[in-house]
């Protein structure tokens, strides 16, 4: 199982939206995928119809209180499993700060779903912040996802996230965590300005960032509010399109053969 942190301290980049709707894309494709909401905000829970409430999330495994094993939901869309997020995860980083291992905490309880091998891929969708969450997060991960937005504010989100990436592998925390990608959102090709800063940031990452482009999308802001993922809301739309390329370019680079579309 290959763990993906879906990752930007900067908020409203489309990371949440990213995690879910790639996930359930890899799961449409005939990936096992399994989301973990990481995020106290739980609105990757909310969208694919949990209550976020309870004893439901990850708080009590990171303690040592509950098995992990125990905390996977199936969800209603085939092949997509979530660990789901609740409110008590917004007092968990003072508990995980007071311990000595609170870096690779989060590694050591995600184990025991690596060693089971049922699923091919967990994506974490982090909180939109630098604390122990998303830290931890990096420090668990195979790979950092980022989602920026097609601004220049984005540029400076960037910088940032991918400076904590280096302080992660070189702290010895987890040297091996690779960027998976960087993942352009909210493109308007109307728009000089989301040209121009696309172009920048392939300048400087190369290969690095994805083909696929996220477009500004009226549906993709209005299917969390009916609880419904992009391919349930609008499966014929230009989101649903991008982030089923997203799902084909994804695996691709996972090493999987992946037919085009017809």
């Amino acid at each position: 199982m290959k763990i993906v942190a879906v990752a930007n301290q900067k908020g409203g980049v489309g990371k949440t939206t990213t995690s879910v709707n790639l996930s359930a894309c890899l799961a449409e494709l005939g990936a096992r995928v399994l989301i973990l909401d990481l995020d106290p905000q739980a609105n990757a829970t909310s969208t694919l119809g949990f209550p976020g409430e309870g004893d439901a999330s990850i708080y009590g495994p990171l303690l040592g209180e509950s098995r992990i094993e125990d905390k996977v939901v199936p969800t209603r869309i085939e092949r997509l499993s979530m660990i789901p997020s609740a409110m008590d995860l917004a007092g968990v980083e003072i508990e995980l700060a007071r311990a000595d291992n609170h870096l690779t905490q989060l590694a050591d309880t995600l184990r025991p779903l690596r060693e089971t091998n049922e699923h091919d891929f967990l994506l974490i969708d982090c909180p939109p912040s630098l604390g122990v969450l998303m830290t931890s997060a990096l420090a668990a991960a195979d790979g950092l996802l980022i989602p920026i937005q097609c601004e220049y504010f984005g540029l400076e989100g960037l910088a940032k996230i991918v400076e904590v990436h280096e302080q992660i592998s070189q702290s010895g925390a987890n040297p091996n965590v690779t960027i998976e990608g960087i993942l352009m959102t909210m493109y308007d090709g109307r728009t000089n300005l989301a040209k121009s800063v696309v172009e920048d940031v392939r300048k400087v990452f190369g290969p690095v960032v994805y083909e696929t482009l996220i477009p500004r999308s009226i549906a993709l802001g209005e299917a969390p509010s009916y609880e419904q993922t992009i391919t349930e809301y609008a499966p014929a739309g230009k989101g649903a399109d991008a982030y089923r390329s997203l799902a084909r370019e994804f695996l691709r680079r996972n090493g999987h053969e992946v037919p085009e579309p017809i």
